[in-house]
């Protein structure tokens, strides 16, 4: 009997150890994977790896579209593993990957695929929450991701522990821009975190621009809505500053702010002028047309990762974007007696969308109307009416464009609206969403005063005082007004039952 040779046997029981554990045939497919993952910067090292079974003896690494493995070693010293280096990763290198092993009873199953892909090979798109970042649970949300460049598709990623991607193919946009919309809800807790996107070409799937900045999504809870205000007025200047004020009745411990459609969220720890009240101050600088928006706010809380819902939104509109001055002219004459309709007609040589027509120190935003042509000029007719004295001010007209609906022409020249033979009652003071400041104090004549919330007249004839000087506090705010502080929009930062203080009816009657 010819002696079996002692490698052989081991080669044999080897063997037979192999094909106990699989089907006859059939080795396990190996693992693929890339460190430090599969999206790789242009230029930047990236490591393959193959996991097989035990004594495999060759790996080959094999590239989608090609007829020869791209690779083939031997493995390392734990002789279940190969490993792949690409020291500069390039689109040369993109694409999808396979491997297999070779063993003493054959050649394994391959490998799930790995899609190798190369970022920075163009610019970036830009990522934006519509409509804002900041969404309240069980609402849904828009990430548009958007480009100059004609991307065939965006792709959507979210980091985390399991990463997860979604692709859209893109739209042109009327102003010739690419964008994706992707739909977001309903929200949990779980859709927090951070999301980028990217374009590609369909001819080159694994070839990515570079990413978008990043874009955190947030959710919010049920928590009591904050107030969002601006001691400049709805309508700014180029160049002037511009200061955001978030408060509320609730102490929070930090506000946020967000644009309608901006990627970023601002944030500032909450102050506490006094107790039960909290505040935070957004100073932006100096206006430009990137301000222009839709602006909201919300509070939260250091022990938890929710935000209120959101303030109702506030509307900067960004003044002197562009050279026409519409004329502003008052019909039917300079003055109107109380109770009658007056109407303020706002014009342009220059074509114009829309007008809109300004009280100065009102809170609320301008009054908007749709340009009509007429005579060869673009117009809108504001009418108002019957008429209070709380129509009197000075006003301006603006015009905007469609496409910019936040930034506004230069303005009209000023138009004071004079209101003459006022009515007998004076108005009613409004309760205020933080509710009155347990202070507030109103004096229509001297030794005369009332509550915050008093409605009751004094009978038979008697005005309104129209020159009221006042001096109002909120927390540590102090402010002095020229006006009656109850007329609508005559407190730029909010209502006046947020507010407490004293009016006098002489100007000169200032307390010390």
């Amino acid at each position: 009997m010819t002696p079996m040779l002692p490698g052989l046997l081991y080669l044999g029981e080897m063997s037979r150890d192999l094909v106990s554990h699989v089907l006859p045939g059939i080795l396990p497919k190996p693992t693929l994977w890339a460190e430090p993952g599969p999206l790789v910067t242009w230029n930047s090292p990236v490591t393959i790896w193959c996991q097989g079974a035990l004594w495999a003896q060759e790996f080959h690494l094999v590239k989608e579209g090609r007829q020869i493995p791209w690779y083939q070693l031997r493995p390392l010293e734990d002789r279940v593993t190969a490993k792949f280096s690409i020291q500069y990763m390039t689109q040369v290198y993109a694409g999808r990957y396979r491997c297999y092993y070779i063993s003493p009873i054959g050649e394994s199953q391959p490998s799930d695929a790995l899609e190798l892909v190369v970022t920075g090979d163009h610019s970036k798109p830009a990522l934006s929450a519509l409509p804002s970042p900041v969404v309240a649970s069980g609402g849904n949300v828009t990430l548009q991701c958007g480009s100059w460049h004609r991307y065939d598709r965006f792709i959507l990623t979210k980091e985390g522990e399991h990463k997860s991607s979604w692709t859209l193919d893109t739209q042109r946009h009327p102003d010739g821009q690419t964008q994706a919309l992707f739909s977001v809800g309903p929200v949990t807790p779980s859709h927090r975190g951070t999301f980028r996107c990217y374009g590609y070409f369909r001819d080159k799937p694994q070839v990515w621009s570079e990413p978008s900045d990043p874009l955190e999504l947030l959710v919010s809870g049920g928590s009591g809505k904050p107030s969002l205000l601006t001691p400049q007025g709805p309508v700014v200047a180029s160049g002037q500053s511009l200061t955001l004020q978030c408060r509320s009745a609730i102490s929070y411990d930090r506000f946020a702010l967000a644009k309608e459609g901006a990627q970023y969220l601002l944030q500032c720890l909450a102050q506490q002028p006094q107790a039960g009240l909290s505040q935070a101050h957004f100073r932006l600088g100096q206006v430009s047309g990137l301000h222009g928006g839709r602006y909201r706010c919300y509070g939260g809380h250091n022990l938890s990762s929710l935000w209120s819902v959101p303030s109702d939104p506030l509307d900067i509109l960004v003044a002197g974007r562009f050279p026409a001055t519409p004329s502003l002219s008052q019909q039917p004459g300079p003055s109107v007696a109380a109770g009658q309709n007056v109407t303020l007609l706002c014009r342009s040589w220059v074509p114009m969308d829309t007008f809109l027509l300004s009280k100065e120190g009102a809170a609320h935003p301008p009054l908007r109307l749709r340009s009509q042509p007429r005579a060869g000029q673009n117009q809108a007719q504001f009418s108002m009416g019957p008429v209070t004295s709380a129509h009197g001010g000075t006003y301006r007209c603006y015009g905007s464009l469609s496409r910019d609906p936040y930034l506004l022409s230069q303005p009209s020249q000023p138009l004071e609206l004079v209101v003459s033979g006022e009515g007998t009652c004076p108005l009613s003071l409004s309760q205020d969403p933080l509710g009155p400041h347990p202070h507030t104090q109103v004096q229509l004549k001297a030794g005369e005063s009332r509550g915050p919330q008093s409605s009751e007249c004094t009978p038979g004839p008697r005005p309104v005082p129209r020159a009221l000087t006042c001096v109002l506090e909120w927390g540590r705010d102090r402010t002095e007004m020229w006006g009656d502080p109850r007329a609508p929009g005559a407190l730029r930062g909010g209502s006046w039952g947020s507010w407490g203080g004293r009016c006098w009816d002489q100007p000169s009657h200032l307390p010390s």
